[in-house]
């Protein structure tokens, strides 16, 4: 089985070794077939509590590390 990955921004870094990261994937509309953006959130562990607003980051399926958070950082693209 292979985890998932998957590119994002960092929305919020206020957590103690957790951070928000939105993903953007564009989809087409089913009637008007027109190209809109649908965004996800998801809660990434970040041990060091390195990550700050407006990162873009590569995230990794991962075990349940809490209610919410599924994901681990796997590295850190761009600082901004």
């Amino acid at each position: 089985m292979t985890s998932k990955e998957i590119f994002g921004t960092v929305i919020s870094n206020k957590m103690d070794k957790t951070i928000t990261v939105m993903v953007k994937k564009p989809i087409q509309h089913k009637k008007y077939n027109k190209i809109m953006g649908k965004t996800n959130k998801y809660y990434a562990d970040d041990p060091l509590n390195q990550c700050n607003i407006g990162d873009k980051v590569k995230i990794k399926e991962t075990r349940p590390l809490s209610k919410k958070k599924r994901w681990k950082i796997i590295q850190i693209m761009k600082n901004l």
